[in-house]
């Protein structure tokens, strides 16, 4: 059920698709004893579902995605930005698939020197994020890359710098907090670190990509960057 649950508030796949998926989850992990009751507990949650606006089908795509990163292959994609920017291609090593806001998202280096010159700042070049919705042609290529073991690149590591799926240069912000729940605060900046309390008011560190945390911190009026 909580399984049920999530997926429902994920809101990343289309009707048809979460329709599918509950049903597979509930036939296959719940005893049939239990099945009707849970059946009964999220009927209203998923008639009243609504699918992401790009109804886009991708879970070929996952797939192809996460088979080129097992293997270190190359893959070449076809990418529409955002705004109706024009399609792109570019020939991308991908390390990881990702999960958030509703969206799941590749993250990929590029090689091609041309490509890096246009990005604002160097950072940015090394890894690339890509909304997986938003490609519209994906292919596997035959050749492989290698990365050595110790530059690795660790899904669980950059998950806790990264907000809303922005990059930018990775650094260190100091702010201060006066809200209701500071324990909000801490589940959404993994790496933060209360460095004092006063009356109420916390100042806190935390490990960042720049954009998103730019954007987040915008949003929350308890909030006061130092």
């Amino acid at each position: 059920m909580a399984l049920c649950k999530i997926l429902l508030d994920s809101r990343a796949f289309t009707k048809e698709e979460m329709h599918e998926m509950l049903d597979k989850l509930i036939t296959c992990c719940v005893p049939k004893s239990n099945q009707k009751i849970v059946q009964e507990l999220i009927q209203n949650e998923e008639f009243h579902y609504i699918e992401p606006r790009h109804k886009t089908v991708f879970l070929d795509k996952l797939w192809d995605i996460g088979q080129a990163i097992r293997n270190s292959q190359y893959v070449e994609i076809k990418y529409q930005g955002i705004q109706g920017s024009e399609v792109k291609t570019r020939k991308l090593m991908p390390v990881a698939i990702m999960f958030s806001e509703y969206y799941f998202y590749m993250v990929a280096f590029i090689e091609d020197k041309e490509v890096k010159k246009n990005f604002r700042v160097l950072e940015d070049a090394f890894s690339t994020i890509y909304r997986i919705d938003r490609i519209q042609g994906l292919k596997n290529l035959k050749d492989h890359y290698k990365i050595p073991y110790k530059d690795r690149f660790e899904e669980g590591e950059f998950r806790k710098r990264i907000q809303f799926m922005y990059g930018g240069k990775l650094r260190k912000v100091k702010f201060t907090y006066s809200g209701y729940s500071v324990e909000a605060v801490l589940d959404r900046l993994p790496t933060a670190k209360i460095i004092e309390e006063h009356d109420g008011v916390y100042t806190i560190t935390a490990e960042v990509f720049r954009d998103g945390i730019d954007m987040w911190m915008k949003s929350q009026k308890d909030i006061t960057l130092l």
